[in-house]
């Protein structure tokens, strides 16, 4: 049973070790803007930061709160497997006693812990609030149905190109871009960066993190949040989406696929993984609304390091990693600017085109990923972009590759991924 002493004890020593870790480890500045998100932070509004576990979310609050006196508490903690609901207010008076009249509170990972919907809509009113979280839904469900609408939600990711050249240490001088040596060099590391993705503590630790970081999501974070008896089928799933990613999917192939007798099953399983960030699934373009939710979507991952060290691939397909890469970085980007843009991909009859870029009720940028662009693909892409483009009315046409760079006859833009990377 958690009294006022024993929760202090916790309180006290979770800061410490957190404090620890801030003055030990290689602290990386993302690249938010912090004032930007801290405006939003206002009661009666709550800031929730949301992602991928093991994103950094912990340490972008104690970045966001450093200048101010704060409480925090992280519920991910086995010794906080026994607090209930009435376990709020002796919470609440612990802070009380170790910290004074506190206005700002932290809490970690929330949703490990019952009632905290009403909890947080109590003192929201009279309190700045920032609540983490390793699960979408905390928007999408619980926290929209509690706090009708009073919260903001900000999405952060592993490591950008940038975020992890800062890690490693490089700092990029005027003018390098026309430095072959220092081109050589990005790009260098940008194949390391593909390799083992952006996850800190994989870049730390190493590759073999990464298969830890899988479990936990598909264990933790999806088959005992969900309750999942059929634990076997959606570890299969898991892998075979991730060993499919940048390929359209429909949930009743799935089905044929694990072997599951019930479509909507297959439904809810796929959303509870992407509830987790694990996955995302992209919508087909389309003016009509049933037809982007009938039609097939494409499937990418969280981080290219988890594809890499988890996916079965019976062939090194580059060009698809490329793909993951910039639609991840396409996320990040309408994350950490605030913006209201949607991303999706397009087709026709006769071919796609990898994303379409939407900001309101317009269509801002299309974009082609490839490996290279030669004279066996470059139909195929250029002839998709520009039926898109008549279709979409949109001329901001745009080809990402490994390492091509020149403006085609059609004005289309190519771009290495290096360069598109670090804009």
């Amino acid at each position: 049973m958690l009294d006022i002493e024993s929760l202090k004890r916790i309180i006290i020593t979770q800061r410490e070790e957190i404090e620890e870790f801030m003055e030990r480890e290689n602290i990386i500045e993302r690249e938010i803007d912090k004032e930007a998100l801290l405006k939003f932070f206002s009661y009666p509004n709550i800031l929730a930061i949301l992602g991928v576990r093991r994103s950094g979310k912990s340490v972008l609050t104690w970045l966001l709160m450093r200048d101010k006196k704060f409480a925090y508490i992280n519920f991910f903690d086995e010794r906080l497997l026994s607090f209930s609901p009435n376990d709020y207010e002796k919470l609440m008076q612990a802070f009380y006693e170790l910290y004074g009249d506190v206005k700002y509170f932290v809490f970690d990972e929330i949703q490990s812990v019952r009632g905290w919907e009403r909890f947080l809509s109590r003192i929201r009113t009279t309190k700045k609030v920032i609540v983490t979280g390793s699960s979408s839904s905390l928007l999408s469900g619980e926290l929209s149905t509690s706090l009708t609408g009073r919260y903001i939600g900000f999405t952060l990711y592993p490591f950008s190109f940038r975020e992890f050249l800062k890690f490693k240490g490089v700092k990029l001088e005027n003018n390098w871009m026309y430095s072959t040596k220092s081109i050589a060099k990005i790009k260098r590391l940008l194949e390391e960066y593909i390799k083992i993705g952006g996850f800190p503590e994989a870049l730390k630790f190493g590759r073999v993190y990464l298969q830890t970081i899988y479990r936990d999501i598909v264990e933790r974070d999806v088959v005992m949040r969900h309750n999942i008896r059929e634990v076997h089928a959606i570890k299969e799933l898991a892998l075979y989406l991730l060993s499919n990613f940048s390929r359209e999917i429909t949930y009743s192939r799935l089905k044929n696929v694990i072997g599951l007798k019930d479509v909507h099953t297959v439904r809810n399983f796929v959303g509870y993984l992407e509830d987790a960030y694990l996955i995302f699934q992209l919508r087909r373009f389309s003016p009509k609304l049933k037809s982007q939710i009938l039609s097939p979507r494409k499937v990418y991952v969280i981080d290219s390091g988890i594809i890499n060290s988890v996916a079965f691939k019976s062939t090194k397909d580059i060009g698809k990693i490329l793909e993951n890469v910039v639609f991840v970085e396409i996320l990040r980007r309408i994350s950490y600017s605030f913006s209201n843009r949607e991303v999706y991909y397009w087709r026709d009859r006769n071919g796609e085109v990898d994303f379409v870029i939407k900001e309101g009720n317009k269509v801002i940028q299309l974009i082609q990923v490839t490996y290279e662009l030669n004279d066996e693909n470059y139909r195929r892409e250029v002839e998709a972009l520009l039926r898109a483009s008549k279709e979409l009315k949109c001329n901001n046409l745009l080809i990402v590759t490994w390492d091509q760079e020149e403006t085609l006859k059609e004005n289309i833009k190519v771009v290495p991924l290096w360069k598109w990377l670090l804009i």
